[in-house]
C-alpha cells in the first residue's frame, strides 16, 4: 500500500498514527511500523452495520449504526429482560429510551439485537458505605499462612485474614489476581501473566471446603521464601488424592459439581482439555480432574467472600483483573479469535523506561470484542466478579487505548490502538449492578487527558498512591486527593514504606544493578514527607533516623487515612512494617518476586500489637471504630 492508503487504513481500524509522548512532544508512528501492526490486526476491524449487541445508557434515545433497513419506519418488539415484551416502532434508525438496566433483546422481521442498557454509574464505594470513610487490607494470597496450608498461601488463609482484619474496623480485601497460570509449570508465578482470566488458579484452593474428602495434607518444610515448584508439587498432589476420593464417588457433592460444569459450558471443558493436554497423557484424572480443581477453586473462594461478609465487612474480596494474557495460554488455545496474537501489550518511552516496555501480554482484539458481542469481555469480567464485592482493573487506560508491539520488535516501535470505551464503561456499569461490586481502576502512568472525568462519571474509583502525590519539591497534602479514589500508601511493584524509608529499595537495586535514586536525593525525599506528615499532625517535630522506620510506616498510614477517598487499602506490608517488597519490576529471578510469604498466620497478623496499633490509628484517622 501507499504511504497514504497505510495512513487511511491505520485511522480506520483504530490505531493513532499521531499521539503525545511523555514530554508533550507530537509523535507520527513510522509508516513501516502501521504496515506491521496492520499485518498483526488483519481483517479484525469493526463489522459494519449493526453488532450483535449494542449498548446504551438508561432513558437515553438510542441511535442505532447505519443499517438500510434499520433506517425505514417499521414495526418491531423489545422483550425486557424481566419478562415484559413491549411493541414499538423503529423511526429514522433510532428508538425510545429504556428505562430498565439489563439485557434486553429488540425484534423485527427475522432479525434480533441485544440492548445492553445500563445504569449512569457503577456501584461506587459511596453507595457501600453509607456515608463513612472505609478502608481495608491489600494482600498477596501466596504470602498468607495457615496451619496445614502445605507451603502456599489460599483461599482459606484469605477467609482468616478478612475474618480478622473485619474485627478491627476493615471493610475489604483486596487480593493478587487468582487467574489460572500453568499447572504444569509451577514456576511461572507471576499472578499478572496468566494462562487465562477466565478461570483460577487452583493452588489458591482450600482443600477444606470439601471436608467430606479431607485427607493428609503434604508437609512442606516452613520457608520465608515458596519454590513454586516444590510446594506447587505437594499441593497438586494432595489435590489429586481429594479427586481420587470424589472420583470413587461422593454422591452429594457430585450432585454439586456436575452442575457447575453444566454451568461453565464449553469454554469450562475447553479449558480443562487444554489442562489436561499440557499435563500429558501420564497425568490421572484428565479432564475431569481440571474440572475438579475449578470446582475447588471456585468453591473456596466463594466461602472466603461469605465468610468476609458474615464477618461484617461492606465489601469484602475485591479481586484483581490483569491486563492480558500469556499467548501460549488456554485463552490463547481455545479462543484465538478473541486475541491480536501477533500483538504484545506494553507501554511507550518514559523518563522511567526510555525504551519502553514490553509487558510479553497479548489481549483482545477491539473488532473481535464488537463482533462477538463483548461476550470475551463480559465473560473475563464476570469471573472477576462470581466472588467478590469488588474488581480492581490493572491498567484500566486499556479501556480506552493500548500500546501494541508487533512481535520481535522494539518498545518503542509501537502505537495505540483505540478500544470500545464508551461501550465497555457501560457494561462495567451494568455488571457493577448485577453484582453489586465496586470499580477500581489502576490509573497510575500516562493517563490520556480528559481520561480521568470519564472515570469519575462512570462511577469508577481510580487510585492515588502516596509515592506519586507529589511535585519535585513537596509531598502533596492527603486531604487534597480525590474524593473518588482509593488511597494507598504504596503498590505490589512499589517499595514498602519501611523499605523507602531505611533506602533498603536502594540497596536493593543497586545490588542488581539496577538504576536507582541518590542516597542524598533520597535523605532530602525523607525530610520533605516528614514536613507533610508534621502539617498534617501525624508526625513529631523530628523524623526518626532511617535505620529505625517505624514511626515513618505508622505516619504514612495515617497521613494516607486523612485522604477523602471513600476507601484507603493499607497493604500488609506496611500494617506488618516489613522492608521487602513482593515484586521488583525489570527482574524475574534476579529478585524473589511473588515468593514472599507473611511470618504470622492470617488469623493472627492483627493480634501482633504493632499492627492492631496501626488499625487503631486508622481507624481513627477514617472516623471509624477503634
Amino acid at each position: 500500500m501507499r504511504e497514504e492508503d497505510v495512513l487511511d487504513r491505520a485511522r480506520e481500524v483504530g490505531i493513532a498514527v499521531d499521539w503525545t509522548d511523555v514530554a508533550g512532544r507530537q509523535q507520527r508512528v513510522p509508516t513501516e511500523v502501521l504496515r506491521r501492526l496492520l499485518d498483526a490486526i488483519g481483517d479484525t476491524a469493526r463489522p459494519a452495520g449493526v453488532p450483535p449487541l449494542v449498548t446504551a445508557r438508561v432513558g437515553q434515545r438510542i441511535v442505532l449504526p447505519d443499517d438500510a433497513v434499520l433506517a425505514t419506519d417499521r414495526p418491531a418488539e423489545l422483550a425486557l429482560e424481566q419478562g415484559d415484551v413491549k411493541a414499538l416502532r423503529l423511526r429514522d434508525g433510532a428508538l425510545p429510551g429504556i428505562a430498565t438496566p439489563g439485557y434486553h433483546r429488540l425484534r423485527f422481521g427475522d432479525r434480533e439485537i441485544v440492548f445492553a442498557v445500563a445504569p449512569r454509574r457503577c456501584v461506587t464505594v459511596q453507595d457501600v458505605a453509607g456515608g463513612r470513610r472505609l478502608w481495608g487490607v491489600a494482600a498477596q494470597i501466596y504470602g498468607l499462612r495457615r496451619p496445614g496450608d502445605g507451603g502456599i498461601g489460599d483461599a482459606g488463609a484469605v477467609r482468616d485474614l478478612a475474618e480478622a482484619a473485619a474485627r478491627h474496623g476493615a471493610d475489604a480485601v483486596a487480593l493478587s489476581p487468582v487467574h489460572s497460570l500453568f499447572p504444569h509449570e509451577p514456576h511461572r508465578s507471576s499472578p499478572y501473566s496468566p494462562s487465562s482470566r477466565l478461570f483460577m488458579n487452583p493452588l489458591y484452593a482450600d482443600p477444606r471446603v470439601v471436608a467430606e474428602l479431607e485427607g493428609e495434607t503434604g508437609e512442606v518444610p516452613v520457608a520465608d521464601l515458596i519454590d513454586w515448584t516444590d510446594a506447587g508439587a505437594a499441593k497438586f498432589a494432595h489435590l489429586r488424592r481429594l479427586f481420587a476420593h470424589f472420583d470413587a464417588g461422593h454422591t452429594a457433592l457430585a450432585a454439586e459439581f456436575e452442575r457447575f460444569v453444566e454451568q461453565g459450558g464449553e469454554i469450562l471443558r475447553q479449558h480443562a482439555q487444554f489442562e489436561a493436554e499440557q499435563a500429558g497423557p501420564a497425568a490421572a484424572g484428565g479432564e475431569r480432574y481440571h474440572l475438579f480443581l475449578q470446582w475447588i477453586t471456585a468453591r473456596s473462594f466463594a466461602a472466603a467472600q461469605q465468610g468476609a461478609r458474615d464477618a461484617g465487612m461492606r465489601i469484602g474480596l475485591i479481586s484483581d483483573l490483569a491486563i492480558g494474557m500469556d499467548r501460549a495460554g488456554s485463552h490463547a488455545w481455545s479462543r484465538r479469535s478473541d486475541l491480536l496474537l501477533g500483538l504484545s501489550i506494553g507501554a511507550p518511552p518514559d523518563l522511567f523506561s526510555p525504551e519502553g516496555q514490553d509487558w510479553g501480554l497479548t489481549g483482545f482484539s477491539p473488532g473481535a470484542l464488537v463482533a462477538h458481542g463483548f461476550e470475551p469481555f463480559l465473560a473475563t469480567l464476570r469471573a472477576a466478579l462470581a466472588h467478590a464485592g469488588g474488581v480492581r482493573i490493572d491498567h484500566i487506560m486499556g479501556l480506552m487505548r493500548l500500546w501494541l508491539i508487533p512481535l520481535g520488535r522494539p518498545a518503542a516501535e509501537g502505537a495505540y490502538l483505540a478500544y470500545p470505551f464508551e461501550d465497555l464503561l457501560r457494561l462495567l456499569a451494568l455488571e457493577s449492578h448485577r453484582h453489586r461490586a465496586v470499580v477500581i481502576g489502576e490509573d497510575l502512568g500516562t493517563v490520556p487527558p480528559g481520561f480521568r472525568a470519564h472515570l469519575r462519571r462512570a462511577g469508577i474509583s481510580g487510585m492515588d498512591v502516596m509515592w506519586f502525590e507529589r511535585t519535585r519539591l513537596s509531598f502533596r497534602r492527603s486531604s487534597r486527593w480525590r474524593a473518588d479514589a482509593v488511597a494507598m500508601t504504596t503498590t505490589h511493584d512499589l517499595p514498602t514504606v519501611a523499605g523507602w524509608w531505611s533506602g533498603e529499595d536502594i540497596r536493593t537495586r543497586r545490588a542488581l544493578g539496577m538504576a536507582a535514586e541518590a542516597p542524598d536525593e533520597r535523605a532530602r525525599d525523607r525530610s520533605r514527607l516528614w514536613r507533610a506528615f508534621a502539617a498534617a499532625g501525624v508526625g513529631g517535630a523530628t523524623p526518626p533516623p532511617e535505620d529505625r522506620p517505624a514511626a515513618a510506616v505508622d505516619a504514612a498510614l495515617a497521613y494516607v487515612a486523612q485522604s477523602p477517598a471513600a476507601l484507603m487499602l493499607a497493604p500488609l506490608e506496611d500494617l506488618l512494617g516489613l522492608s521487602e517488597q513482593p515484586n521488583l519490576p525489570g527482574t524475574i529471578d534476579e529478585h524473589p518476586n511473588w515468593r514472599r510469604r507473611l511470618q504470622p498466620m492470617a488469623r493472627d497478623i492483627f493480634a501482633a500489637p504493632e499492627v492492631a496499633a496501626r488499625a487503631d490509628l486508622i481507624n481513627r484517622h477514617r472516623g471509624g471504630a477503634s
